[in-house]
């Protein structure tokens, strides 16, 4: 019992599908429903482009604050490198003034003037080196923005010519669509045509006219009216039959008829006497 029970909400879950799926595949053809789904992808489309432009946006604009940094460390190291030769000029300065008071190389190198622009020209060559590896990083990192950006604008003018082949192909397929239902519609009218079933009502109706004919031919025998109708018809023979009698005699020619007549009936009872 349980497993018929269950074999029948199967069986009815099966129809349902079957239904469900036959008026999804109506709902889905309509031209109307094509053109809204193509406008849902389209749309959906053009949100993720507008998202991947902003991601490619982002990459601009990080490409750009590292130009800008390459800019603003490129100016600090035309200063550093002025900076720098200002210290070794102002060494030199005060290596040549220690000379020429005839100051030994070690009193030289231990005089106060000279170790400050020695550890300015020192600090000034490794802040130097420091910038100048920098603006290489970054202009390495700007020359492969600089190519990702590029694939990334490609590739957004392909999604974008792929959006105007979808439109076009939505205008293409509701046409289609709307062309095929049109066919396959002429096409059922000329099968209905074919097979409508007409012909046998029109024989039907026939056979139908022909038995109320024999019925009321029937019910006016039966009525009487067809005797009657052949009497009328009797009468109105035998009344234009003394009518032409009458013309006849009008016009002369009664006595031949009458002669015939008298000779056609002498002969006649002359056939029909008994011997004596």
């Amino acid at each position: 019992m349980f497993k018929a029970v269950t074999r029948w909400f199967k069986a009815v879950g099966y129809l349902l599908t079957g239904q469900i799926d036959a008026a999804r595949r109506v709902i889905d053809t309509n031209p109307h429903v094509i053109k809204a789904k193509y406008d849902e992808i389209v749309k959906d489309k053009i949100a993720r482009i507008h998202q991947y432009k902003q991601a490619v946006a982002g990459l601009i604009a990080q490409e750009e604050k590292k130009l800008a940094k390459i800019k603003h460390l490129t100016n600090e190291v035309a200063n550093l490198e002025r900076l720098k030769s200002g210290a070794l000029a102002k060494a030199k300065q005060t290596v040549q003034r220690l000379k020429d008071s005839g100051k030994p190389e070690d009193e030289i190198h231990s005089n106060e003037d000279y170790k400050r622009c020695l550890t300015a020209f020192n600090d000034f060559s490794s802040t130097l080196g420091e910038k100048q590896e920098r603006i290489i990083e970054l202009e390495q990192d700007v020359s492969e923005y600089h190519k990702n950006i590029s694939d990334h604008k490609v590739q957004l003018q392909q999604l974008l010519r792929e959006v105007d082949k979808v439109k076009s192909e939505a205008a293409d397929t509701v046409a289609d669509v709307i062309t095929a239902k049109q066919e396959n519609e002429l096409a059922e009218t000329l099968t209905g045509i074919a097979q409508d079933g007409t012909a046998e009502e029109l024989q039907n109706l026939r056979n139908m006219r022909q038995e109320l004919r024999a019925e009321a031919k029937i019910t006016k025998e039966l009525a009487g009216t067809d005797t009657k109708a052949q009497e009328a018809e009797f009468l109105e023979f035998a009344r234009q039959n003394q009518s032409n009698t009458e013309f006849d005699a009008l016009i002369g020619l009664a006595s031949e008829t009458e002669n015939k007549s008298k000779s056609s009936g002498g002969s006649e009872k002359k056939d029909t006497s008994l011997p004596e």
